[in-house]
């Protein structure tokens, strides 16, 4: 069976330093920090009281208020991002078979902030009033829902579901997207993530694990990775999408095409919970199946956006795995963690580099890892490696690498290349 290729048609972004995918590109060539206090809530008495928060959201701005009071935050941010990257492919809807559009959408978390409300209101309230929840608490929480609103949103009755994989959601929602595409089963599909964790329960729980950093006096340069200074990643929120669409039926529309997705791995640490393995076995890996699924070598990559969530353990092992995978042609390649800006938006955060790696791609230009400074430098790391530190780097970008981890050791990688005929 020969497979279909695949193109991207459409972006969409909203993100802790903008709220479209062309403010968000802007941004982060600028090397802007997505970082500040805590807004959600009042974060005073944590350990860590700043977050990469969307800033200026409001989703009735795009949606009706009712529908709006049906959804958790998060839905909210698939949404509206997903309304972004449909208009920007400028299919016109009611030409294509709707049957052969899908939708899939990853997540982390999924609706805590609901559950952490109904949970509280139950709590406070039981003694008195009995068992009382909103008749939308199930529907706001579960993990799966934001996928179910764009498809009834848009009438699309092709393959739906939700990825959870902690961090890797949205990049293993694009590899089923991508599969679905090249196997026949599907003419497009709207793939993403999205993600609002950022609540007393959220970054209590991340706190408690000591995951977070606690540079409560200096937000803007928290983010970190590969500095010797780092102390853990900063929660971000958000989401991204992009419409994924099979090359002949892409030209026979005239669609315009920002790249071609090439090839994606997955695979597992099988080593902790939480912590990534020492020697980045599993990140090796996972990039050798994403070369080997594209067809690629090492030597065809140009840019490497890193999983790079500025952790003590995580950033060492994966500069090991790339070292490993790449060799000597590592030293060729521009490498950047654009967390560094946006902070960590969970299972949106594949989605989001996704979208910085193909507009790398488009526009050869490689965004930068930010506050990296003279000097604070980790023995453990390489830096003879390009980092592309603090400052966006013009080069010919042929293809480029995202890499996204989860806790449970869950792996996923997306490749993505300059489309030619």
């Amino acid at each position: 069976m020969e497979l279909k290729r695949v193109v991207v048609t459409g972006l969409g972004a909203l993100t802790p330093v903008g709220n479209t995918y062309p403010e968000f590109w802007e941004n982060i060539l600028k090397g802007v920090s997505g970082a500040g206090p805590i807004t959600h809530f009042d974060a005073s008495k944590f350990k860590t009281q700043f977050a990469c928060e969307v800033k200026g959201f409001n989703a009735t701005d795009f949606l009706d208020r009712k529908e709006v009071r049906k959804m958790d935050l998060y839905t909210q941010f698939a949404i509206v991002c997903a309304k972004e990257a449909i208009e920007d492919c400028g299919m016109d809807l009611e030409k294509e078979d709707l049957n052969r559009i899908g939708v899939i959408y990853g997540v982390g978390i999924g609706g805590i902030h609901t559950f952490e409300e109904e949970v509280i209101n139950y709590a406070l309230t039981r003694e008195t009033v009995g068992p009382k929840f909103n008749p939308f608490f199930i529907p706001k929480m579960i993990a799966d829902i934001a996928a179910g609103q764009i498809s009834i949103m848009y009438g699309f009755h092709g393959p739906n579901f939700t990825t959870t994989s902690a961090c890797a959601s949205s990049s293993n929602a694009i590899a089923d997207a991508f599969n679905y595409i090249r196997l026949g089963k599907a003419n497009a599909i709207v793939a993403g993530g999205a993600e609002a964790a950022i609540f007393e329960a959220g970054v209590g729980g991340f706190n408690a694990m000591h995951a977070l950093s606690t540079r409560n006096d200096d937000a803007q340069h928290a983010s970190r990775p590969f500095s010797a200074s780092r102390d853990g990643f900063i929660m971000g929120e958000g989401a991204g999408c992009l419409i994924l669409e099979e090359l002949e039926h892409a030209k026979a529309r005239g669609a315009k095409i920002y790249a071609e997705l090439a090839g994606v791995g997955a695979s597992a640490d099988a080593y902790h919970l939480t912590a990534s393995h020492p020697e980045g076995l599993g990140a090796k890996l996972v990039m050798q199946n994403a070369l080997e699924d594209a067809g690629m070598k090492p030597e065809d990559i140009d840019y490497i956006n890193v999983h790079g969530t500025s952790t003590p353990v995580g950033d060492v092992s994966e500069v090991k795995a790339i070292k490993d995978v790449f060799g000597d042609n590592a030293y060729k390649l521009n490498i950047s963690s654009t967390k560094s800006m946006t902070g960590h938006l969970l299972g949106a955060a594949g989605a989001v580099e996704a979208i910085a790696s193909i507009l790398a791609v488009k526009n050869d230009i490689v965004p930068p890892t930010i506050n990296h400074e003279e000097g604070d430098n980790d023995e453990n790391i390489d830096y003879n490696l390009n980092f592309t530190f603090n400052k966006a780097q013009k080069r010919t970008v042929r293809a480029a690498l995202s890499n996204t981890f989860g806790f449970g050791g869950h792996n996923a990688c997306v490749i993505v290349k300059k489309f030619v005929e």
